[in-house]
């Protein structure tokens, strides 16, 4: 009884169990906290397409971690424009200061802001911020606070939408510490932030398949299986213009001559993040009547992923598994959550090695519960009729 159980938990365990599972090392380096490490095709290539899959390891423990596809940068244009104080004074336990633009412009000077200089300190004051065209009549802008406390100080106010006004009032309710300024600027500040993504540049083994009957030249790329792909460049030195299209994507008209001395060269296809989810990716060149181009070579530029996680500052190598189970779901962690400010510092950039592929057994027969049934319901058939003749001879 004890050999058949055990006999049907190696069966169970063998059903359940994966298939295979790849895997590649992470050598830790550096000295900052957070480290990432850029995929590469192979990874992809063996990979699930949604990168599912992938578990960064540490011995036996998953290491938390998020994917990045680009890194954010921003510009920004910035314009000062001075102002001067020409009146102070107290209304009540009010004090107030007025100021104008110290040079008149012949357009309207638009500020997302006011700065101010003071050589006070110790101070902290609720302001009330006023604008005027005229130096006469006075809108309220907004309040904020204003303060110069121990190594910390504030003294700007960001208005919460742009002002064209050429006068600007400051109100306190009171000013026992004395505070005066000695500059005050009108600031208009355009930040405009640009994300790059990721893009790598490989070239891939190509074969080249010439003289169909289309009158078509097929080109069977590897290892671009489940790549975001940017582009793709041929290179040759034959003289061609000829229409250049991927399977599954739009077509192109491409060209390299030479005429006169001069050269005209378009040898780029774009491929716009097409995704193949073949082993081989096929490209057709249109000859027509020509004589097929020769190629030389294929470089291809794709989007690209880093892993960012916590490594420490401790020398060791972490593993990442990959196309170990593509039916699970993609693993959540808390780290994605803060993921910007990480972004904000530095990161260890590190780089895979040491990829091990693990032979894919063949896919198993799937198991007919039919025919189990039909074997169960025969036995049981036989035993009953046996049983039935024993019972008859008695």
């Amino acid at each position: 009884m004890k050999k058949k159980t055990k006999s049907i938990l190696i069966f169970l365990f063998l059903l359940t169990a994966p298939l295979f599972s790849h895997d590649a090392d992470i050598k830790i380096e550096g000295e900052n906290l957070y480290k990432s490490v850029r995929l590469i095709p192979e990874i992809y290539n063996a990979a699930h397409s949604s990168l599912s899959d992938l578990l960064i390891k540490n011995k036996d423990d998953n290491v938390p971690y998020f994917i990045n596809s680009s890194e954010g940068k921003t510009n920004e244009s910035r314009e000062t424009y001075s102002m001067r104080l020409i009146n102070s004074y107290k209304e009540e336990d009010n004090f107030f200061f007025d100021y104008k633009l110290a040079i008149a412009h012949n357009s309207d000077i638009i500020a997302t802001s006011i700065e101010f200089s003071t050589g006070n300190t110790g101070f902290a004051k609720h302001a009330d911020v006023f604008g005027s065209y005229d130096n006469i009549h006075w809108e309220f802008v907004q309040n904020d606070m204003l303060y110069v406390v121990e190594s910390k100080s504030k003294l700007n106010i960001d208005f919460y939408r742009p002002q064209k006004y050429t006068h600007y009032r400051l109100k306190f309710a009171n000013n026992l510490e004395q505070i005066s300024f000695y500059a005050v600027d009108l600031v208009y500040s355009l930040k405009i932030s640009e994300e790059t993504f990721f893009i790598e540049s490989f070239k891939p083994v190509f074969t080249v398949e010439n003289g169909n009957k289309d009158k078509r030249t097929k080109v069977l790329i590897e290892s671009l299986k489940n790549l975001r792909l940017c582009d793709l460049q041929i290179e040759t030195d034959s003289m061609f213009i000829r229409k250049v299209k991927a399977y599954g994507g739009k077509e192109k008209e491409l060209y390299h001559l030479a005429v006169n001395g001069t050269v005209y060269n378009d040898t780029v296809l774009p491929l716009n993040r097409q995704v193949s989810g073949d082993e081989k990716f096929t490209l057709y060149i249109n000859d027509g009547d020509d004589k097929p181009i020769n190629i030389k070579g294929i470089t291809v530029r794709y989007y690209a992923d880093d892993l960012v996680f916590q490594g420490g500052n401790s020398d060791g190598v972490y593993k990442l598994e990959f196309g170990s189970d593509f039916t699970r779901s993609a693993p959540v962690y808390d780290i994605q959550r803060y993921k910007n400010e990480i972004l904000k510092g530095p990161t260890d950039k590190l780089a895979l090695s040491n990829i091990v592929y693990v032979k894919i057994e063949p896919e198993r027969e799937p198991v007919s519960y039919k025919i189990i049934f039909n074997i169960v319901v025969s036995a049981i058939g036989i035993l009953l009729a046996v049983l039935i003749i024993l019972k008859l001879k008695k």
